[in-house]
């Protein structure tokens, strides 16, 4: 990852899910994950999409080798974010022994639209990880690791390789690589409106008028 990157990722990190959400609004852009918890890690995490697709089939339809945990640990790495398609599946696809392999490549984050298990070790790790479910079932021979690279689905939004995925605890953000630098502008200017909302609160004003002098929310007319 280069050093704009990286500054480019510290500088979006500044702001959490909540705040993205709104800029992507102001923006018209459709990216806030529906229906996957954060299970592990903690604050925001900020990096660049890794996208991942599997194959789902019932206990005994792929070789072992298909499941290729290797290849999908070996696809993180600094800056990035593993956004792996499940389609939903109640499959773990990524547990303890995983979760540390990616730590120890400095991956920032997984997020899967399947299952994860082995929660309480991925915990340990301190990867940031969200996924749509929590199972003890095992992805051998169930899942067969399809493609890398491709558009995936995650969450209802439609994410591409290099897409920036902005996600804490209340949430996930993907904003298309096109659009990051102006969606960072808008994110940085509500964060601004924010912070002098909340040091009028901080100076004793009362939180509509604070509000009001910041252009957070107007006084009804």
């Amino acid at each position: 990852m280069t050093s704009a990157e990286t500054a480019l990722l510290a500088r979006c990190a500044r702001m959490g899910s909540s705040t993205w959400s709104d800029a992507i609004d102001s923006l018209g852009i459709a990216g806030v994950v529906q229906g996957i918890a954060q299970r592990s890690g903690e604050g925001v995490m900020a990096g660049f999409a890794t996208t991942v697709r599997h194959t789902v089939g019932s206990l005994g339809r792929f070789d072992r080798a298909d499941f290729a945990a290797g290849e999908l640990v070996a696809a993180a790495g600094p800056g990035r974010v593993l956004m792996v398609d499940m389609g939903g599946a109640i499959i773990s696809t990524f547990g303890g022994l995983a979760a540390f392999a990616a730590k120890q490549r400095q991956a920032l984050g997984v997020v899967i639209d399947g299952g994860c298990r082995d929660l309480d070790e991925i915990r340990g790790t301190g990867l940031w990880l969200a996924s749509r479910w929590v199972t003890p079932v095992t992805g051998k021979t169930r899942l067969k690791l399809q493609a890398f690279g491709e558009q995936v689905t995650i969450g209802g939004v439609a994410v591409n390789e290099g897409d920036l995925v902005v996600a804490d605890s209340t949430g996930i953000v993907v904003v298309p690589r096109p659009d990051i630098e102006r969606a960072l502008e808008a994110a940085e200017r509500i964060l601004g409106i924010d912070l002098a909302v909340e040091r009028a609160i901080r100076e004793g004003k009362p939180f509509g008028e604070a509000a009001a002098a910041a252009n957070y929310i107007p006084p009804r007319k």
